[in-house]
C-alpha cells in the first residue's frame, strides 16, 4: 500500500538552553502528521531562554536545521519557533457582544474577534498569539462554533501569551540570520501542550510542567484553555551543575553521571555501588573526584543524594507555583511532567511523593515517524510546534470584517473627491 501523498511541509525549531532542536514534518492528504526529518545539536549563544550571542546562536540554528534537511531530503524556507524563557506570561481576556436573540452569522462572529483586540492589556510586552479558546452563549461556555445558533449574547475567552518584545527579537533575528522565514514565535507551553496533553485532559484540568535545561515552566489547563504560567529560573543543568561541584568534575562528567546513573528516588543497594566518573575507556584520563576510590569510582548513594537535594528545591518552587495558579482541592488532580529534565529515572514517583497528586511523565503524541531518540520528554515542544502549526489556529489580530465599507458621494462631495484623485495619481 503506497505511502499518502504529503499535502503540505512545515518546519519548527525549538531554542532552548541545553540543546537546539529542528523538526520538518509533513500533514498527509488524510490529516495524519508524518515527521519527515528532525536533528538537533548543542545550544550555543543561549542562556536560560535568552540569546547571549547571535552569531553563535544563529550557527546552531542553521545546523539543527541543515540536519533535519539532510534527514527529510528537502529543504524549508519558513519555521515556527518555539521559545521557553522571554519572560513569558499568560491571560485571559472576555469581551461580549449583544445579538437580540438573532441567528449567528459568521460576520458576527468576526465583529466580536475584532472586538476583543481592545480589552488586550500587554502593558508594553510584546503579543506573541492572542487566540479564542471557546465562545458562550448567554454565559453558556463550552461553544466551539457558534455560527447557526440563536442567543441574546455571544462571548468569547481569548487566550493571550505575552512575552518580553527584546528578547523575542533576538530569538527571531537569530534564525532569520540563518536564511529562514518566521511564520510566529510560539510559548513553549503551549506547543508542548498540543503534544502531550490530549483534548480531555485540558478540559478537565492539567498542569503541565516543563523541566528544561535551564528553565522550568508551569502551566495549567482548564476549560480546554491554558489559564496561567509561571516561569521558574531552575532547570535539569542546575542539577548537572551540583554534580560537578559536589564531586569536583566537569560539567559533562557530571551530566553524564546524571544521566547514565542518576536517580531522583534512592535504593537499599545504592550504598554499596561504586559509579565511574569516567566514561568507557577514558578511566586513565582526568583528575580523581572528590570522595572517589582508587578506581576514580564514587558511591551511587552520594550521587542520588546530591540530586533528591537539588530536586527538593526545584520541588517546593514548582508547589509554590501549582498553589498561586490555584492548582489545589478538586480542581487540581493530574500533573504532567516533560521536558529534557523529566528523563530523569524516578522522577514521576518523586513529584507524586512530594506533591501529594498523580504524576506522569508526557511524551509527544499524534506524530508518526517521530525518531526513537526524538520519542523523549526532552523533544515535546519540537514535535508540539508543528501539530499547532497543522492546527492552523486563528490569531484575532488577523481577523478582519468580511465586508468592505462602500462611500457613496453625490454632489459636491464627488467634485471633491474627484479633485483630490487627480491630485494623488498626477
Amino acid at each position: 500500500m503506497a505511502a499518502p501523498r504529503i499535502a503540505k511541509v512545515f518546519g519548527a525549531v525549538n531554542i532552548g538552553s541545553f540543546r537546539i532542536s529542528a523538526m520538518i514534518a509533513g500533514l498527509s492528504e488524510t490529516g495524519e502528521m508524518m515527521v519527515l526529518g528532525s536533528g538537533h545539536r548543542a545550544a550555543q549563544g543561549i542562556k536560560r531562554g535568552y540569546v547571549t550571542d547571535m552569531a553563535a546562536a544563529t550557527y546552531a540554528v542553521r545546523d539543527a536545521i541543515e540536519r533535519a534537511e539532510k534527514m527529510a531530503n528537502t529543504s524549508i524556507q519558513s519555521v515556527w519557533i518555539g521559545c521557553s524563557g522571554a519572560g513569558l506570561a499568560s491571560q485571559v481576556a472576555q469581551v461580549e457582544v449583544d445579538i437580540g436573540g438573532r441567528r449567528i452569522e459568521a460576520d458576527d462572529v468576526d465583529h466580536l474577534l475584532v472586538a476583543a483586540r481592545d480589552v488586550i492589556q500587554p502593558d508594553g510586552r510584546m503579543v506573541l498569539h492572542a487566540q479564542p479558546a471557546h465562545y458562550t452563549l448567554d454565559g453558556a461556555d463550552g461553544v466551539a462554533d457558534p455560527k447557526g445558533l440563536h442567543a441574546e449574547r455571544l462571548g468569547v475567552d481569548i487566550h493571550v501569551m505575552l512575552a518580553d518584545g527584546a528578547p523575542i527579537r533576538n530569538i527571531t533575528e537569530a534564525v532569520q540570520n540563518a536564511h529562514l522565514d518566521v511564520e510566529a514565535v510560539v510559548g513553549s507551553p503551549i506547543a508542548a501542550g498540543h503534544a502531550c496533553l490530549s483534548s480531555e485532559e485540558r478540559e478537565l484540568g492539567v498542569a503541565l510542567v516543563e523541566f528544561g535545561g535551564e528553565v522550568t515552566n508551569v502551566s495549567v489547563y482548564a476549560a480546554g484553555m491554558l489559564l496561567g504560567l509561571v516561569t521558574i529560573p531552575l532547570g535539569s543543568g542546575d542539577v548537572t551543575d551540583a554534580i560537578a561541584s559536589a564531586f569536583g568534575i566537569r560539567r559533562f562528567q557530571a551530566e553524564r553521571l546524571k544521566c547514565v546513573h542518576g536517580s531522583a528516588i534512592a535504593s537499599p543497594s545504592d550504598h554499596r555501588e561504586m559509579i565511574p566518573v569516567n566514561a568507557p575507556g577514558e578511566e586513565a584520563s582526568g583528575p580523581a573526584a572528590r570522595h572517589a576510590d582508587d578506581k576514580n569510582r564514587v558511591p551511587r548513594a552520594e550521587l542520588v543524594s546530591v540530586i533528591t537535594t537539588q530536586l527538593g528545591t526545584w520541588m517546593e518552587e514548582v508547589s509554590k507555583a501549582l498553589k498561586g495558579l490555584g492548582f489545589t482541592g478538586q480542581r487540581g488532580q493530574l500533573v504532567v511532567l516533560t521536558g529534557g529534565g523529566a528523563e530523569l529515572a524516578g522522577l514521576a514517583d518523586y513529584a507524586q511523593a512530594a506533591l501529594g497528586k498523580p504524576v506522569r511523565i508526557g511524551r509527544p503524541q499524534q506524530v508518526k515517524g517521530l525518531a526513537e531518540a526524538h520519542a523523549t520528554p526532552g523533544f515535546s515542544t519540537l514535535a508540539g510546534l508543528v501539530i499547532y502549526a497543522a492546527a492552523d489556529p486563528i490569531d484575532i489580530r488577523s481577523v478582519g470584517p468580511r465586508f468592505q465599507p462602500v462611500i457613496r458621494y453625490k454632489g459636491l462631495g464627488l467634485v471633491n473627491r474627484l479633485y483630490q484623485a487627480v491630485r494623488e495619481y498626477f
